[in-house]
């Protein structure tokens, strides 16, 4: 793939492997690092991939905005938001391939927005999710206001973006924020495994679900009944059903192509 500067990126066995690769910044984001993250994205059909397992290099998975970027910050953050951050946080949630995030370390602010776009976050049990952003007066972006009170709760959500304190990773879980927090050691193993069992399954079905999902949560009842026909239409047309059927009928295991 392209040689980013903030990333790394590679496409191995059907998984698009995306690494935040700033770790002399605890990962901390730069704009540069938004386009790139839209363009891996975007290549990683193209090129194989069926799922992708978003990660990051060093300490820690990321610390939010890099404050100390050269050339320093814009007086209109705003601006910042709707160039860089929003473009990518939405390119991310319209992705038709199934997400894992695999979490390490500090998973702050703006990267604490995109690791939970995915569709599940396996975190190491020495890791913590942070809403830092009122500790230097500014707002959660990225989502983050619309995502955490649909994860987890208003009450739970007020705490993490009014207090600005580390959740550790355990209670995250205990939260529904996350997937699954694992030992530190097994986390690597466990989050490529599912990252794998993801690629191997129905691509099309897998879209249509993390579409519906999303798209469900702020719909009536027949609109969501209404959306799940227009899906299972599509999915009903594609070559993996056909194989899905054929593999249950055969009583053997079935090998999805993603079409």
């Amino acid at each position: 793939m392209t040689n980013y500067g903030t990333i790394l990126a590679s496409v191995t066995d059907g998984v698009g492997v995306l690494s935040l690769n700033r770790p002399e910044r605890l990962n901390a984001v730069i704009p540069e690092m938004f386009y790139e993250i839209i363009d891996a994205v975007e290549a990683f059909p193209e090129l194989g991939a069926r799922a992708i397992l978003l990660k990051a290099e060093g300490r820690g998975f990321c610390s939010g905005l890099d404050l100390q970027a050269e050339g320093g910050l814009p007086d209109d953050l705003g601006q910042l938001l709707e160039d860089h951050y929003n473009p990518c946080i939405e390119r991310f949630m319209a992705s038709r391939l199934p997400v894992v995030a695999q979490v390490h370390g500090a998973c702050a602010g703006i990267g604490a927005s995109l690791a939970l776009t995915s569709d599940f976050v396996i975190a190491g049990r020495s890791s913590y999710f942070l809403q830092a952003f009122v500790n230097i007066g500014l707002v959660p972006d990225g989502g983050a206001t619309w995502m955490l009170p649909r994860l987890i709760g208003r009450a739970r959500a007020t705490r993490m973006m009014m207090l600005g304190e580390k959740l550790p990773a355990d209670t995250a879980e205990d939260w529904g924020l996350i997937y699954k927090a694992v030992d530190d050691e097994a986390l690597a193993e466990e989050a490529s495994a599912l990252a794998a069992r993801l690629a191997a399954l129905p691509t099309v079905s897998l879209g249509l679900i993390r579409k519906g999902i999303s798209a469900t949560q702020e719909s009536s009842f027949s609109q969501a009944l209404a959306l799940e026909r227009a899906h299972q239409r599509e999915a009903g047309r594609s070559a993996d059903f056909k194989e899905g059927v054929q593999a249950f009928l055969a009583k053997r295991p079935a090998k999805f192509e993603g079409k």
